[in-house]
C-alpha cells in the first residue's frame, strides 16, 4: 500500500518536472524473478526504474543511507535493502536471492555509483546475482536531464539471453556476463541520444 502510494505519487511529479518517457516496458516480464540493470546518472535514478511497472522493485541501496534519519525509514519500507560500499557483502547477496527466489523484480546499478561520463566501469556482483539466480536480465537506459522541466527517458531493453556463458569457467562467466549487460545498457543509451 504505502509503495503503491509513493510509486503513484513520484510517477505524477516525474512525469510533471522531468519530463518522464518510459519505451519498452513491455519487456519487463511480468512474473518470476528479474534483475533490472540500469546506467547510474543521478540519485533520482532508483525510482526512474521503477514507477512505471505494475510490479514492485527493490533496490540495493548503499548502507549509509539506511543511518540517515526518516530516509532511512522510508527506503526500508519500500523494500530497499542495504549493501555496504567497496564490494557486495554476504548479507546483501542472500537477501538478494531470496528477492529473485521469491519471483521478485531487483533494481541494479552494475557500475556500482553514479556515472556521468559515459565511461563503461561495471563490478561483477550483477552478473554474479544475474547468473546464479536464474532470474531474468533485463537492461535499462536512463538518458536525459533531471534539471527541472528537462526530459528524462527511461528505456527497458529485452531481456538478455546469456544461457551460453553457463559453461564458461567462473572468472570468465562473470567478466563476460558484466561486460554483456554493460553493452546492452549502452546501446540503449546511445540509441537515446
Amino acid at each position: 500500500m504505502f509503495y503503491t502510494f509513493c510509486k503513484n505519487l513520484l510517477y505524477v511529479l516525474y512525469r510533471f518536472f522531468f519530463r518522464l518517457e518510459v519505451k519498452g516496458k513491455h519487456h519487463v516480464p511480468q512474473t518470476g524473478g528479474v534483475v533490472l540493470c540500469a546506467n547510474h546518472i543521478s540519485n533520482f535514478d532508483p525510482p526512474t526504474i521503477g514507477i512505471a511497472l505494475k510490479r514492485k522493485v527493490r533496490f540495493m541501496a548503499k548502507a549509509e543511507l539506511f543511518k540517515v534519519p526518516v530516509l532511512g525509514s522510508i527506503i526500508s519500507a519500500l523494500g530497499a535493502f542495504p549493501v555496504k560500499r567497496g564490494g557486495v557483502g554476504k548479507d546483501a547477496i542472500k537477501t538478494a536471492f531470496q528477492v529473485l527466489r521469491s519471483g521478485e523484480v531487483m533494481g541494479i546499478f552494475p557500475e556500482g555509483t553514479r556515472n556521468m561520463s559515459g565511461d563503461v566501469a561495471a563490478k561483477k556482483g550483477a552478473a554474479m546475482i544475474a547468473l546464479k539466480s536464474g532470474a531474468a536480465v533485463v537492461p535499462v537506459a536512463i538518458a536525459g536531464s533531471y534539471k527541472l522541466f528537462g526530459k528524462v527517458t527511461v528505456t527497458y531493453g529485452p531481456p538478455i539471453d546469456m544461457q551460453d556463458l553457463l559453461d564458461a569457467k567462473d572468472s570468465d562467466m562473470l567478466e563476460q556476463a558484466t561486460d554483456r549487460i554493460m553493452q546492452h545498457i549502452y546501446a540503449l543509451v546511445d540509441s537515446k541520444s
